[in-house]
């Protein structure tokens, strides 16, 4: 259900600004978008876990929280991020 630490490390080497960069928001981002896929897997095969649905609704707002941000700061950081994780229609 989770992220391994391979997929996660190899999640930020294709998300960071630069060397060493681990917490940027698109970074951030990058890795909700990734539990969140995880976490509707399992809501679609289990879909009376309420708790994970809540779970589930946190990340959600979380994400949404930090684009927000990004489309504020960055405009055109925000496009790519949401073209690169295919997130928007």
């Amino acid at each position: 259900m989770s992220i391994t630490k391979e997929e996660k490390q190899a999640t930020i080497q294709q998300f960071k600004r630069c060397e060493g960069d681990t917490g940027s928001t698109e970074v951030q981002i990058a890795l909700l978008t990734k539990r969140i896929n995880a976490l509707t897997e399992h809501m679609q095969a289990n879909t009376k876990d309420y708790a994970c649905r809540r779970g589930l609704l946190s990340l959600v707002s979380q994400r949404r929280g930090l684009l927000d941000y990004l489309k504020d700061i960055a405009p055109q950081r925000y496009l790519d991020v949401i073209q690169k994780l295919n997130i928007r229609k």
